[in-house]
């Protein structure tokens, strides 16, 4: 299972009444926000920069942004460095009326080949971590790469993280979908979350007012935007112990699961108590392919890039797996990845 930020929210942005935001970090507010910077770019739109380090840029493809490495091109494009760039993003997009998606990793996301209109805002530049090692919290940005963070919390002796050693996605997407793996999930241990609301201003949420339920809460609906989350670990165990489960659980995923092409992770959610591979595989899917996309002969709830596939192809496998299943089965397999974007009916 792959997410993106995220996972990931896409806002719908209004003119805003002030150009007055809260900051995350500081409640500071930015204000005065003098009017962009254009940039010649040969026959694109100008580029448009919010401030020295903070630019927008026209066109830039998803198949860069994607684990999937299909889509078209994001209109706009921007990766703010800090909370206080993030909120000019979001003032400039309201300022023009356009939507904003926001992304992490893009590893749980197939987008149209033709592309998302309004602003794209990674957060891969986002990615303060914190550790409170007398109560047991790590505070950790929307950008953080969840390998890397339960490898250092392992460290520590901390259990409850151990689940995200093989899970490619970031905090922000990780809180949106409630992603997990091996009977772990982000709402174990989750505290609080800080989301952005499209006028800039934010809150803290408790697990409770996302409603988490399997792999999903109620921010998948958009419209607020994670930037940090706290998650409260069990303190005391064996460093050593930690990191030998979580390197069992990694071992047991690469064993089991394609990585040799670009694909999502896991497709579709497991319809509980089955599994989505199983039932792939049963409906006799392993292998079967459209244009350059291909069901993975190892991990059937796997979907793959074979080199030249487009959106177009994945959206369509996806729609012909389904309805096998369905016709099998009569069972419904949900997503879990994301779809942006416009597509052709399968």
């Amino acid at each position: 299972m792959t997410l993106s930020n995220s996972t990931l929210s896409t806002l719908s942005t209004a003119k805003p009444s002030s150009s007055h935001h809260s900051s995350a970090y500081n409640n500071s507010t930015v204000t005065n926000l003098t009017a962009p910077t254009l940039i010649r770019a040969g026959t694109l739109p100008d580029a448009i920069v919010l401030d020295e380090n903070c630019v927008i840029k026209p066109q830039i493809a998803f198949t860069r942004l994607t684990s999937f490495q299909v889509g078209g091109a994001a209109e706009w494009f921007i990766a703010p460095r800090t909370l206080e760039q993030l909120q000019m993003s979001l003032q400039w997009a309201a300022s023009e009326g356009v939507p904003v998606t926001m992304l992490g990793r893009g590893s749980n996301l197939l987008v149209s080949d033709k592309g998302l209109p309004g602003l794209v805002i990674s957060t891969k530049h986002l990615k303060r971590i914190e550790f409170d090692h007398e109560q047991g919290l790590v505070t950790v940005d929307a950008g953080v790469y969840l390998p890397p963070l339960a490898r250092q919390i392992a460290q520590f002796g901390w259990q409850g993280f151990e689940w995200a050693v093989g899970v490619p996605g970031t905090i922000g997407g990780a809180v949106v979908m409630n992603a997990g793996a091996h009977g772990g999930s982000v709402s174990d241990t989750l505290v609080n979350a800080k989301v952005l609301l499209p006028d800039g201003t934010m809150q803290i949420l408790t697990p409770e007012e996302m409603a988490f339920r399997y792999r999903t809460s109620n921010l998948q609906s958009g419209g607020r935007f994670v930037t940090q989350a706290t998650f409260k670990l069990a303190m005391g165990a064996d460093p050593i112990a930690v990191e030998s489960q979580m390197n069992h659980w990694y071992d047991q995923r690469k064993s089991s699961q394609p990585y040799d092409k670009p694909s999502c992770g896991s497709v579709f959610r497991n319809p509980e108590p089955q599994k989505a591979a199983w039932l792939i595989e049963q409906a006799g899917l392993k292998g079967y392919q459209i244009g350059g996309a291909k069901v993975a002969h190892r991990h059937a709830n796997f979907i793959l890039n074979c080199g030249d596939a487009t959106a177009g192809d994945i959206f369509r496998l996806i729609h012909h797996v389904r309805s096998q299943v369905k016709a099998q089965w009569d069972l419904e397999l949900h997503p879990e990845v994301r779809m942006l974007g416009a597509f052709e009916a399968a």
